[in-house]
């Protein structure tokens, strides 16, 4: 981008961003994870925002954190327990993550979540994206937190044109405004959610292009390329759940959550009573990864 149209829009991105928040987080602060600063709480609902919808979290994430108010609390209890309180929610690997999490955190860190980077990240289940959300949001530290819907903002409005994970993290980290990193960074999420979406970017009424602060419209009214698109850091696809091993494997963990699987009933949990081997297959996967116990009898229970 030139030099003066990317001073003017990033001049402006602060302030028409802020002045766009004020008028719509009334609504997105409603969301149960808002209020808190306590880190264990925020880890959770980051852990459990990763691959599901909001909508669903907001109704989860009370009953999770009344559970496991603390990184002790889920630590002592046993993994069942938590896969428990997570059924339904997906991607049940994440449920191990927090549980590994939760021990090591009790383990190395006499059962505070750490306050920085470098410590963060070496906790199972915590990637860059989720220890920088611990920072900003717990501890209030002037970070840029970048998932898909920040990378979409950055790529379109300030750099104008597709950007890498590292460098998207650079320009995250430099726009955050001294001492709002926790405000910023919600208010730049917010805004990906919901006007500058993947699809259908409501460019017609945003507050940044009406002030020049997005480089994508201000280069050529949004004739150019989207640059959101084509960029493995922003733009991800995944394959179909209807009719996946993730289905099946979904169905069996939650069938193990209300009681123990026979052998026989293995298929018929999966999904799949025609397919015994499929079946077979995936509930062997789940056991080597500490999912499911299989027993003598070859009954699948939860851990």
């Amino acid at each position: 981008m030139g030099s003066s149209s990317g001073a003017t829009a990033h001049g402006s991105l602060a302030p028409a961003l802020f002045g766009w928040w004020s008028g719509t987080r009334e609504g997105r602060d409603r969301l149960p994870w808002r209020s808190t600063r306590d880190p264990w709480h925020v880890l959770v609902s980051e852990t459990m925002l990763a691959q599901t919808q909001a909508t669903r979290v907001a109704i989860r994430f009370p009953t999770m954190i009344e559970r496991f108010p603390t990184p002790g609390s889920c630590a002592e209890a046993p993994l069942g327990e938590v896969l428990r309180y997570w059924a339904g929610l997906g991607y049940n690997r994440r449920a191990v993550a927090l549980h590994s999490t939760a021990r090591a955190i009790v383990e190395r860190h006499g059962g505070s979540v750490p306050r920085t980077l470098d410590e963060l990240v070496t906790l199972p289940g915590v990637g860059p994206y989720t220890a920088r959300a611990i920072l900003a949001f717990a501890f209030g530290r002037d970070v840029g937190v970048v998932d898909t819907n920040v990378g979409r903002v950055l790529a379109r409005a300030v750099a104008g044109t597709a950007l890498g994970a590292r460098p998207a993290q650079e320009l995250a980290d430099s726009l955050v405004p001294p001492g709002r990193g926790r405000e910023w960074n919600l208010a730049v999420m917010d805004f990906g959610s919901l006007v500058c979406t993947a699809r259908a970017p409501g460019c017609a009424s945003c507050a940044l292009a009406a002030v020049g602060a997005c480089v994508w419209r201000a280069a050529a009214s949004g004739a150019s390329p989207d640059p959101a698109f084509g960029s493995a850091a922003v733009t991800t696809r995944q394959a179909p759940f209807a009719g996946s091993d993730r289905e099946g494997r979904g169905r069996l963990v939650r069938a193990a959550c209300v009681a123990p699987i026979a052998p026989d009933q293995v298929a018929t949990a999966a999904g799949w009573p025609d397919d015994q081997g499929r079946a077979t297959r995936v509930a062997r996967d789940l056991v080597a990864e500490g999912l499911l116990v299989e027993g003598a009898d070859g009954t699948l229970r939860l851990p």
